[in-house]
């Protein structure tokens, strides 16, 4: 059965007109449960990630900081959140979701997702973009040094670069950081990912599924890869605020499809992550995030 890490906590109220939809943390379980995707069984609460386990990839200062709640003005800007204790709280339960997926995607689930995560803007030092703690890279590290795992691969779809996994990794060979996203999108200074393939302002559905099917199926073949996290941002549909890309909605299933069909041919763990989603209509934001379960369902259900 897939397992799927979801924890109250996951919802932050921020004050109102703010532009980012905290509501899909609380809808899409809502809706996954109402058409059948998935029952109550498979929702599991995570637990939250411990000093030592976070340390695995962030400074001692900047939890420190985070603890104390002592960021600077411009280090609480560059993340975007007003800065509280329940939002440290919040990241710490979002990581540990993250990794409770690995575990039980590479204890005979074979997938597993998090109705949150995919926080790759964070850096060992600093968070960015809406991203505190950086679920994927703490969650790889952790199994790296449990031994669980020798090498990762990051599937990184979301329409923005995962600048935090490709400068968290840049020296770090057990971890393969792939990153597809708008060329011209945030962030302005790109990180440097072991594979990044930046995508022109409007690209097609065609164009768009044609990079990842002659990319993704060669990397699994050239990494090997123990397990898969993949960040599955929902951000690149054509009427997202922050996209800037023209992907349809069928479009961003049949990318969903072709991630979790490789993983399965391969018979690779994955562990998927929400990501972003930015649709001026919250349907459109909870349909494309639900396609993602119900693709995972489809091949792992």
């Amino acid at each position: 059965m897939l397992p799927v890490a979801f924890s109250s906590i996951y919802k932050y109220e921020l004050p109102k007109g703010h532009r980012f939809p905290m509501e899909k943390y609380e809808l899409l379980p809502q809706q996954l449960l109402h058409e059948g995707t998935l029952i109550e069984s498979q929702f599991f609460t995570p637990t939250s990630l411990t000093t030592k386990q976070l340390l695995s990839t962030h400074s001692k200062e900047f939890l420190n900081k985070l603890e104390s709640q002592t960021l600077s003005y411009h280090e609480i800007r560059r993340i975007g959140f007003p800065m509280k204790p329940i939002l440290v709280e919040r990241g710490k339960h979002i990581a540990g979701g993250t990794y409770q997926c690995a575990l039980k995607a590479l204890d005979g689930s074979m997938a597993a997702l998090n109705i949150a995560g995919g926080t790759h803007h964070s850096f060992a030092d600093r968070g960015e973009g809406f991203c505190v703690f950086n679920d994927i890279a703490i969650s790889a590290n952790l199994l790296l040094k449990e031994k669980r795992v020798t090498k990762v691969l990051i599937v990184d779809l979301d329409v923005h670069q995962g600048n935090g996994n490709a400068h968290i990794f840049k020296n770090n060979p057990a971890v393969f950081t792939f990153s597809m996203h708008g060329e011209k999108n945030y962030p302005l200074k790109k990180e440097s990912s072991d594979l990044d393939l930046g995508l022109r302002d409007g690209i097609s559905d065609s164009e768009y599924l044609g990079l990842l099917y002659d990319t993704l199926p060669m990397l699994i073949d050239m990494v090997e890869p123990d397990i898969i996290f993949y960040q599955s941002g929902v951000d690149i549909l054509e009427h997202d605020k922050l996209g800037r890309l023209n992907v349809s909605m069928e479009g961003c299933r049949r990318r969903d499809h072709f991630v979790f069909r490789q993983a399965s041919i391969n018979k690779i763990p994955i562990v998927a992550t929400m990501g972003g989603g930015y649709s001026p209509n919250i349907k459109h934001i909870i349909e494309a995030h639900a396609q993602t379960y119900r693709e995972a369902m489809h091949f792992f259900g």
